[in-house]
Protein backbone atom coordinates (compact mmCIF):
# COMPACT_ATOMS: atom_id res chain seq x y z
CA UNK A 1 0.00 0.00 0.00
CA UNK A 2 1.50 3.45 0.97
CA UNK A 3 4.83 1.86 2.72
CA UNK A 4 5.93 0.24 5.83
CA UNK A 5 9.28 1.46 7.86
CA UNK A 6 10.64 -2.01 5.99
CA UNK A 7 9.97 -0.04 2.63
CA UNK A 8 11.36 3.41 3.53
CA UNK A 9 8.88 5.78 5.27
CA UNK A 10 10.64 6.47 8.73
CA UNK A 11 8.83 6.94 11.41
CA UNK A 12 10.01 10.14 13.10
CA UNK A 13 9.04 10.87 17.23
CA UNK A 14 10.32 14.19 17.28
CA UNK A 15 10.51 17.34 14.55
CA UNK A 16 13.13 16.97 13.05
CA UNK A 17 13.76 17.65 9.40
CA UNK A 18 13.14 14.50 6.93
CA UNK A 19 14.48 16.46 3.74
CA UNK A 20 16.56 13.45 2.51
CA UNK A 21 14.21 10.87 3.83
CA UNK A 22 13.52 8.43 1.11
CA UNK A 23 9.97 8.14 1.24
CA UNK A 24 8.23 11.07 -0.95
CA UNK A 25 5.39 11.77 1.44
CA UNK A 26 7.89 12.22 4.45
CA UNK A 27 9.77 14.41 2.21
CA UNK A 28 6.26 16.63 1.28
CA UNK A 29 5.48 16.76 5.01
CA UNK A 30 8.85 18.41 5.89
CA UNK A 31 7.68 21.62 3.42
CA UNK A 32 4.21 21.40 4.49
CA UNK A 33 3.53 19.30 7.47
CA UNK A 34 1.91 21.89 9.81
CA UNK A 35 -1.75 22.65 9.08
CA UNK A 36 -1.65 26.33 9.93
CA UNK A 37 0.41 26.26 6.67
CA UNK A 38 -1.78 24.28 4.57
CA UNK A 39 -4.19 26.56 5.74
CA UNK A 40 -2.25 29.55 4.48
CA UNK A 41 -1.88 27.11 1.05
CA UNK A 42 -5.20 27.10 0.78
CA UNK A 43 -6.15 30.56 1.53
CA UNK A 44 -3.84 31.58 -1.28
CA UNK A 45 -5.19 29.30 -3.79
CA UNK A 46 -8.23 31.62 -2.69
CA UNK A 47 -6.50 34.37 -3.60
CA UNK A 48 -5.39 35.78 -0.10
CA UNK A 49 -2.20 37.41 -0.84
CA UNK A 50 -1.82 40.12 2.12
CA UNK A 51 -0.09 39.23 5.98
CA UNK A 52 -3.20 41.32 7.75
CA UNK A 53 -5.46 38.98 4.99
CA UNK A 54 -4.26 35.97 6.59
CA UNK A 55 -3.84 37.03 9.85
CA UNK A 56 -7.70 38.43 10.23
CA UNK A 57 -9.16 35.56 8.11
CA UNK A 58 -7.30 32.61 10.29
CA UNK A 59 -7.02 34.05 13.46
CA UNK A 60 -3.39 33.33 13.83
CA UNK A 61 -1.09 35.16 16.04
CA UNK A 62 1.15 37.37 14.36
CA UNK A 63 4.28 35.93 15.29
CA UNK A 64 3.52 32.35 14.62
CA UNK A 65 1.77 33.85 10.71
CA UNK A 66 5.10 35.57 9.85
CA UNK A 67 7.16 32.33 10.94
CA UNK A 68 5.11 29.50 9.21
CA UNK A 69 5.09 32.63 5.57
CA UNK A 70 9.00 32.94 6.17
CA UNK A 71 9.43 28.61 5.84
CA UNK A 72 6.79 28.52 3.27
CA UNK A 73 8.98 31.48 1.35
CA UNK A 74 11.87 29.57 2.00
CA UNK A 75 11.03 26.04 1.07
CA UNK A 76 9.71 27.60 -2.13
CA UNK A 77 5.84 27.73 -1.94
CA UNK A 78 5.42 31.04 -1.77
CA UNK A 79 6.77 33.97 -2.82
CA UNK A 80 6.72 37.62 -2.12
CA UNK A 81 6.39 40.66 -5.10
CA UNK A 82 5.68 44.00 -4.92
CA UNK A 83 1.78 44.75 -3.86
CA UNK A 84 -0.81 44.79 -6.53
CA UNK A 85 -2.33 47.80 -5.55
CA UNK A 86 1.24 49.75 -5.52
CA UNK A 87 1.33 50.30 -1.79
CA UNK A 88 4.89 50.13 0.32
CA UNK A 89 3.26 46.30 1.31
CA UNK A 90 4.48 43.24 -0.13
CA UNK A 91 2.08 40.65 -1.64
CA UNK A 92 2.55 36.73 -0.75
CA UNK A 93 1.80 34.81 -3.90
CA UNK A 94 2.31 30.98 -4.47
CA UNK A 95 4.97 30.16 -6.91
CA UNK A 96 4.38 26.73 -9.22
CA UNK A 97 5.51 24.46 -6.42
CA UNK A 98 2.67 26.03 -4.25
CA UNK A 99 0.26 26.20 -6.88
CA UNK A 100 0.98 22.25 -7.61
CA UNK A 101 -0.76 21.71 -3.72
CA UNK A 102 -4.15 22.31 -5.02
CA UNK A 103 -4.77 19.02 -5.17
CA UNK A 104 -3.58 18.14 -1.92
CA UNK A 105 -5.82 20.46 -0.38
CA UNK A 106 -9.00 19.65 -2.83
CA UNK A 107 -8.31 15.60 -1.34
CA UNK A 108 -8.22 17.26 2.03
CA UNK A 109 -11.22 19.51 1.81
CA UNK A 110 -13.09 16.31 -0.24
CA UNK A 111 -12.27 13.77 2.63
CA UNK A 112 -13.24 16.73 4.90
CA UNK A 113 -16.42 16.63 3.38
CA UNK A 114 -17.08 13.01 3.61
CA UNK A 115 -15.87 12.38 6.99
CA UNK A 116 -16.50 14.90 8.98
CA UNK A 117 -19.69 16.75 8.90
CA UNK A 118 -23.13 15.23 9.86
CA UNK A 119 -26.09 14.59 6.89
CA UNK A 120 -27.61 18.18 5.78
CA UNK A 121 -24.64 19.96 7.95
CA UNK A 122 -23.95 22.87 6.06
CA UNK A 123 -20.44 23.76 4.77
CA UNK A 124 -18.34 25.39 1.39
CA UNK A 125 -18.58 23.69 -1.68
CA UNK A 126 -15.51 23.77 -4.25
CA UNK A 127 -17.36 24.95 -7.49
CA UNK A 128 -16.38 24.58 -11.22
CA UNK A 129 -16.77 28.12 -12.29
CA UNK A 130 -17.43 27.05 -15.99
CA UNK A 131 -20.71 24.78 -14.95
CA UNK A 132 -21.46 26.41 -11.25
CA UNK A 133 -21.75 22.67 -10.22
CA UNK A 134 -19.63 21.09 -7.31
CA UNK A 135 -16.62 19.50 -8.77
CA UNK A 136 -16.70 16.10 -9.14
CA UNK A 137 -14.85 13.81 -6.34
CA UNK A 138 -11.16 12.90 -6.92
CA UNK A 139 -10.01 9.72 -8.09
CA UNK A 140 -6.51 7.73 -8.28
CA UNK A 141 -6.37 6.20 -11.99
CA UNK A 142 -3.79 3.72 -13.80
CA UNK A 143 -2.19 5.13 -16.59
CA UNK A 144 -4.51 3.07 -18.63
CA UNK A 145 -7.99 4.99 -16.52
CA UNK A 146 -9.19 2.50 -14.93
CA UNK A 147 -10.23 3.51 -10.71
CA UNK A 148 -7.61 2.33 -8.36
CA UNK A 149 -8.43 1.75 -4.76
CA UNK A 150 -5.97 1.25 -2.12
CA UNK A 151 -5.47 -2.83 -2.44
CA UNK A 152 -4.63 -1.64 -6.21
CA UNK A 153 -1.54 -0.27 -4.89
CA UNK A 154 1.82 -0.78 -3.92
CA UNK A 155 5.60 1.26 -3.16
CA UNK A 156 8.11 0.01 -4.62
CA UNK A 157 11.58 1.72 -4.71
CA UNK A 158 13.06 3.42 -8.03
CA UNK A 159 16.46 1.78 -8.93
CA UNK A 160 19.08 4.22 -8.57
CA UNK A 161 21.13 6.36 -11.15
Amino acid sequence: MFGDVSEGCEVVAKRSSVADADCPVARALNVIGDWWSLLIVRDALDGVRRFSDFQSGLGIAKGMLATRLRDLIERGVLTTEPASDGSAYRDYVLTERGRGLFLVIVALRQWGEGHLYRQGERHSLLVDTAKSKPVARLELRSRDGRVLRLNDTRVQKTEEK
